[in-house]
């Protein structure tokens, strides 16, 4: 029975002949009976069957014709495609390309490549053969382009399906030459050369075309274009010729949008320049009507205009706005070519260099041959307030005074006085510069300018304006005419342009410190200069006196000589000072200690002042060199300088001291006891007087007492009658109000109670309610339910069915129920049979035993 086989239809198998080893085909239908030199290779496997639309490649396939169960020679390394047709079995040695083993032969079997509209295949050619009418060569590449079914041949292989690229509204195809070859519009490509499509619609790449990219058009308004330049000689999208380097630009007069060549670049997006009614601007290197740049040319544009800069040109100084002269302004101008002038009222031909001005009110726009040095604006000045001007052309300086406005002529400038950081210091702090101690600094607290402190310092081109104080003299140098000029306080000081302060350098503190204050300012007086000099007595006592001199310069007005001669000693403190020191300390060397003690204030004055010819001390003291008057001094304090001296001037001012205070001490001790005695006896008469009035006041007391007894007795029972009164009708009043409020909470729990019991019904209801809607949702849905199982068994069983079943008689039940081989079958009525197939399991049981 193993040695058997049998094959059906539509099928065969591999033997093999042991004897001969050939393997031969079987086809069915037949049996086989295997001898034993035969030897079942393959089998039984049914035949390879090729739907329409589908093709096989056939690896080794025999040579034609062979009949089955002969040896047959086979193509080595050859294949053959075959397509739909009567099925076929495979002969030893042959095999389906890609079919698996486990799979079958229909994983082998494939679908016609089915090209569709705008679509290509690219082939490849893998040995020489004639395609139709083209002779192909091996490693060539060819394309197919859609509609169309393409039947693959063993000689060419599928590389790949090509999709088409769709070119929108406003983009191009950027394609690339793999190789030298003629693109489908007759036009040569050389290899790596690029170019666009730019026609709408689906464009199919070639296969010798690869695609780059796509570009996107550049969207032209009024208002934007494009700076395009020529990476080599080409004709652009416009269809004009242009060569290596060249540059220009593309507006929306020339197109609405713009796609670039691959032999242009777009530099950048420019948009226009628009100028209104006051503004202006000057081109450079503008271009000619040939597109060309005019290098080193200029080019004046005004207002109201809009342009596009070209490629080369450009804007000095950006765009700028005309200038608007107001009456007090003026612009300073200077030619750079020649040119005709015509905006003066009379018309003038200017030369390179020339300078002048052009007032308001007027609006302005210069020419390209003129440059704006300067913009003036009238300068008001007030009385007592200038300005220092320079002359360009001769050098001079002048100062220009208010009250006027003052504008600039063309060849004049605003001049910058610098003075010394001595000066500046003085000016700043009101005419005194020095520490916080010396007394003479609060004094030029009222010469202080509030705007140079407010400004953050002093306007150099102004012309310096100082406030000198009352009683004060000022001396101002001209060093160009070599003279000086003295103003006395209260007076307002102004600076030529050529002049200068002089700066006193004076002593202070104490003892004096020369040069500790710098100042512009002589105080005429009166004053006074406080000093500390240390003596030494003819009995070699040294002592520390502070004195204080009164002073005051003796001058003499408008007297030139006598005016300048104030300020002849620099520093007059320190030589006041010095000299007045000399004096005392030759003096006070010439009296001992106890004497100068007792008598300092007439040695210190002769020594100072000296006496006439009768002997009586001098009332001043005057320095000729100066004019400088002393005419009082005044001994603040004396001590001595030595610790013992000090001790013994100390214990006998302790004793003198101690004498005048015991004597006060003995008066004030009588004075005590006289006014101790006047007191007592005021005291006495205050006792008596005090004792008369308190037995008055006792007698009003008892008085007022009895009047008071009578009426409290009296208001003390008006008041409990009163009291009870009142307490009655209070609680009358409780009691009504009590009984209302119980009324109140009765009414209040019975509403309580009846809206408890109102809603407890409502919530009943409700939920009686929801219940018949539950209910009533439930049965609509069992009838939906139903009516869809209905509906789906009537179409699952069809229509048509429903129909047969209806139109069928008993006796094609009975033939059905013969055709299942049911010999006796119980007849219900004498035309029907029974419906076995609703019956129970006893009736079939049943009719199929008998």
């Amino acid at each position: 029975m193993n040695n058997i086989v049998r094959i059906q239809p539509m099928q065969y198998v591999h033997l093999l002949d042991l004897n001969t080893n050939v393997t031969v085909l079987e086809v069915g239908p037949k049996s086989l009976i295997l001898q034993d030199n035969h030897k079942l290779v393959e089998g039984p496997l049914p035949f390879v069957v090729i739907p329409p639309g589908h093709y096989c490649v056939i690896e080794n396939p025999v040579k034609q014709p062979c009949e089955p169960g002969k040896q047959c020679d086979l193509k080595h390394g050859y294949r053959e495609v075959r397509f739909f047709e009567e099925p076929f079995p495979l002969y030893p040695g042959e095999t389906i390309e890609g079919a698996q083993q486990l799979a079958g032969y229909k994983s082998g079997i494939k679908a016609l490549p089915v090209i569709g509209p705008n679509e290509g295949l690219q082939l490849l050619a893998i040995v020489d053969h004639v395609d139709g009418d083209e002779e192909r060569k091996t490693g060539d590449f060819w394309q197919l382009e859609g509609p169309l079914t393409y039947k693959p041949t063993p000689y060419a292989e599928i590389v790949k399906r090509v999709k088409p690229r769709v070119i929108r509204h406003g983009q191009a195809l950027r394609l690339k030459a793999k190789q030298a070859f003629v693109d489908n519009k007759g036009q040569k490509r050389v290899t790596s050369e690029e170019w666009l499509i730019r026609d709408l619609g689906a464009y199919l790449p070639g296969v010798f075309e690869e695609v780059v990219g796509v570009e996107r058009a550049h969207t032209m308004t009024e208002d934007k274009a494009l700076h395009m330049r020529a990476k080599q000689t080409c004709i652009d999208a416009l269809g004009r010729k242009r060569n290596a380097g060249d540059e220009w630009l593309v507006t929306s007069d020339d197109s609405e949008m713009y796609i670039p060549e691959v032999s242009e670049a777009v530099v950048a997006e420019v948009f226009k320049t628009v100028l209104s009614r006051k503004e202006y601007c000057i081109v450079t290197d503008p271009i000619d009507s040939k597109g060309r740049n005019q290098l080193g040319k200029r080019e004046l544009r005004k207002g109201i205009t809009s342009f596009f800069l070209h490629p080369g040109e450009d804007l000095d100084g950006g765009i700028l706005n005309s200038y608007i002269l107001e009456t007090d302004e003026a612009l300073v101008l200077s030619a750079i070519d020649h040119f005709d002038d015509d905006s003066a009222k009379k018309k003038c031909h200017r030369y390179p260099g020339d300078r002048w001005m052009i007032f308001g009110p007027t609006e302005y726009i210069p020419p390209i041959e003129v440059t704006v040095k300067s913009r003036r604006k009238a300068m008001p000045l007030c009385e007592n307030e200038g300005i220092y001007v320079r002359d360009t052309q001769s050098g001079a300086v002048r100062a220009v005074m208010g009250p006027q406005s003052y504008l600039l002529k063309a060849y004049e400038e605003l001049w910058v006085k610098e003075l010394s950081e001595d000066v500046e210091n003085i000016l700043k702090n009101g005419g005194g510069i020095g520490s916080g101690d010396i007394r003479k600094m609060a004094y030029f607290e009222s010469s202080m300018d509030p705007t140079v402190a407010r400004k953050g310092g002093r306007d150099k081109t102004r012309v310096i304006v100082y406030r000198c104080p009352g009683n004060t003299a000022v001396q101002v140098y001209d060093y160009l005419r070599k003279t000086a000029r003295v103003i006395f306080g209260p007076d307002l000081v102004v600076l030529g342009p050529h002049e200068n302060f002089n700066v006193l350098s004076l002593s202070a503190g104490k003892p004096k410190k020369p040069n500790a204050l710098k100042t512009i300012c002589l105080m005429l007086g009166p004053d006074f200069i406080t000093d500390i000099i240390e003596v030494e007595t003819s009995d070699h006592a040294r002592l520390k006196i502070k004195i204080a001199m009164n002073n005051f310069f003796e001058v003499e007005r408008e007297n030139e000589d006598c005016e300048q001669g104030i300020f002849s000693v620099p520093d007059y403190i320190g030589h006041a000072c010095k000299s007045v020191a000399s004096r005392i300390r030759g003096m006070v060397a010439q009296v001992p200690f106890d004497e100068f003690h007792r008598y300092s204030t007439s040695v210190i004055k002769k020594a100072v002042f000296g006496v006439d010819k009768d002997g009586k001390i001098k009332q001043r003291l005057r320095f000729d060199a100066n004019q400088l008057v002393v005419t009082n001094i005044d001994i603040q304090s004396i001590e001595p300088v030595d610790l013992h001296m000090s001790e013994s001037l100390s214990k006998s001012v302790q004793m003198a001291i101690e004498i005048s205070t015991k004597s006060i001490e003995r008066a004030a001790e009588h004075e005590a006891k006289r006014t101790e005695q006047m007191a007592k006896g005021m005291l006495e008469r205050q006792k008596l007087t005090n004792e008369k009035e308190a037995e008055n006041a006792r007698v009003s007391l008892f008085e007022l007492r009895a009047i008071t007894a009578a009426v409290e007795s009296s208001g003390q029972k008006k008041a409990e009658a009163q009291a009870q009164a009142e307490r009655l009708l209070i609680e009358g009043e409780s009691a009504i109000e009590v009984a209302k409020l119980n009324a109140e909470a009765a009414e209040i729990e019975l509403n309580a109670e009846l809206q408890s019991q109102e809603m407890e019904k409502h919530g009943e209801l409700e939920h009686q309610k929801q219940l018949n809607e539950l209910e009533l949702q439930k049965a609509k849905e069992l009838a939906e339910i139903e009516a869809n199982k209905f509906a789906a068994m009537v179409k699952a069983v069809g229509p048509k069915t429903i129909s047969k079943i209806a139109r069928s008689g008993p006796e094609s039940q009975a033939g059905l129920l013969k055709g299942l081989g049911i010999q006796n079958v119980l007849i219900t009525d004498g035309t029907t049979p029974l419906n076995l197939y609703q019956s129970p399991g006893g009736f079939m049981q049943s009719g199929m035993t008998s």
